[in-house]
């Protein structure tokens, strides 16, 4: 009895009388039957930045699969491909799109067509989650609309107008674009429900630095580090024989700005203290790895050797 006790006084720390047990209980129940959201494994990302952002903003093609889910039957081939460009680059998709628009009306039908396109593959997306978990996840400064939108009642048609007047508004404010950003982003950050990051994530690619940062704004996501991953670790907690080869690949691979650029550490007394000690050695076994389509002047192939 004295176990149970134990335990009891832990739950009343979060829920103080009955009533707020039972509430939880229910929660957690229905949320165990809603459908099985979808979670994503991407592996060796090695320092590829654009690659890995592409990769997240389209969810490795279910966004893409989601569209064709709703819209096969009424868009063409090149209406999805836009609309899916839009929700993985939205911002610069609808500024180049409005940029062929020469009249005001042309822009207007454009924003509200493409609201109400992601307005109802938003629904088809969100129905997998709790309203609270959407809510959560939404731009605080658009988060009332994008609720009214996207849970509103298809059953009570009398509301039309409320939510037609509501993108209108927003049109003529001149809050579209933000609608629509906000919108695309929501539909990225739901439509993979669980990250797997299966290392490197750092190796020869030019930003690791910015893969991190990318990884740190994802909800929910585990990682598995990587033989580069922990070598870099023990180079930032000082380790001189892994600082040493990290050194060693980045030289290699002529991957030098990553340390330079992106961490603020300058090479300059390495590369001042390998001049003077090692210039009569032949340095040839230490040419770096270079793309064919990378030039450079044989004075700097000789400084990263």
């Amino acid at each position: 009895m004295e176990e149970e006790l134990k335990y009891l006084r832990l739950l009343s720390e979060q829920f103080p009388n009955i009533s707020a047990v039972t509430t939880e209980i229910i929660n957690l129940e229905a949320i165990m039957e809603l459908p099985k959201a979808t979670e994503h494994f991407i592996s060796d990302l090695h320092g590829e930045f654009e690659a890995v952002s592409h990769v997240l903003r389209n969810g490795s093609g279910n966004v893409k699969e989601k569209i064709n889910e709703v819209f096969s039957e009424r868009l063409n081939t090149e209406q999805i491909n836009q609309l899916a460009t839009i929700i993985y680059y939205p911002e610069r998709k609808v500024a180049s799109i409005i940029e062929t628009l020469s009249s005001k009306e042309e822009r207007e039908e454009f924003y509200h067509y493409t609201i109400l396109a992601l307005v109802e593959l938003g629904q088809f997306v969100v129905s997998k989650y709790t309203r609270s978990k959407v809510r959560k996840a939404m731009n605080p400064d658009m988060s009332y609309i994008m609720e009214e939108l996207l849970f509103k009642d298809s059953i009570l048609s009398n509301k039309e107008p409320y939510y037609h007047n509501i993108i209108q508004n927003v049109i003529n404010l001149e809050a579209a674009d933000l609608l629509i950003i906000s919108l695309s982003e929501l539909i990225q950050d739901l439509i993979v429900d669980h990250l797997h990051v299966l290392g490197d994530i750092y190796d020869r690619g030019p930003a690791p630095d910015k893969i991190l940062n990318l990884l740190m704004e994802k909800k929910s996501l585990d990682i598995q580090w990587g033989n580069h991953d922990v070598l870099w670790m023990g180079a930032a907690s000082g380790s001189k024989v892994a600082i040493a080869n990290v050194l060693r690949i980045c030289a290699r691979y002529d991957n030098l700005e990553v340390i330079e650029d992106s961490y603020g550490i300058s090479l300059r007394p390495l590369a001042s203290f390998a001049e003077r000690v090692y210039s009569k050695n032949n340095s040839k076994a230490f040419q770096p790895k270079l793309d064919d389509e990378m030039t450079h002047f044989p004075e700097e192939d000789k400084q990263l050797a």
